[in-house]
């Protein structure tokens, strides 16, 4: 499984180089371990990000990924990465790639050990909910008022960490099946 990647859009745009390097370089690394000790099962942390400008909405998986629409470094490191696990399951048939494109995964664990808590400035909504929940913050801004919506601000789908937990051991559950590239 690889989760290892840095995710800030805005910090992307920032410090691309860095993106680039952290986020295709550690891949490569690891799939180049991968075939030096002839593992062959991989689970890939990707992003909604990866579609880019949305030619519909809500998106699903059949929407087409552009990566010239791809708005951020961040999106795009993703984006290079399953190319470079697709032309992987091309080169290793016998390996079992599956890919999963985040949508927002916020939460935290009942045992309250992993959640949403970061050190320094979050990075995305829910850790300042989640300071206001607590006390920590008065209240949290919410911009826009000029979206497609019957109240003009934004709408977001969340993934909750522990379904997403579920959801990656379903795959190494499917990776018993030689499931080849999903």
């Amino acid at each position: 499984m690889n989760f290892a990647a840095l995710k800030s859009v805005g910090e992307s745009v920032q410090k691309p180089v860095l993106y680039y390097k952290n986020n295709v370089g550690c891949l490569l690394n690891l799939l180049t371990c991968m075939e030096e000790f002839n593992v062959k099962n991989f689970l890939f942390s990707s992003s909604a990000t990866v579609y880019g400008a949305p030619q519909y909405l809500p998106l699903d998986e059949k929407h087409p990924c552009i990566g010239d629409s791809i708005t951020n470094p961040y999106g795009k490191s993703k984006y290079i990465c399953e190319h470079i696990l697709k032309d992987t399951a091309i080169a290793h048939p016998d390996w079992n790639i599956i890919i999963l494109r985040y949508f927002n995964p916020v939460g935290a664990h009942e045992s309250g050990l992993i959640g949403e808590d970061p050190v320094g400035r979050p990075n995305n909504l829910m850790p300042y909910v989640a300071q206001v929940a607590v006390g920590r913050l008065p209240f949290v801004n919410v911009t826009g008022t000029d979206y497609d919506t019957p109240d003009g601000t934004g709408v977001r789908d969340y993934i909750h960490v522990v379904d997403l937990g579920t959801g990656h051991i379903a795959c190494m559950k499917k990776f018993k099946e030689n499931c080849g590239l999903q």
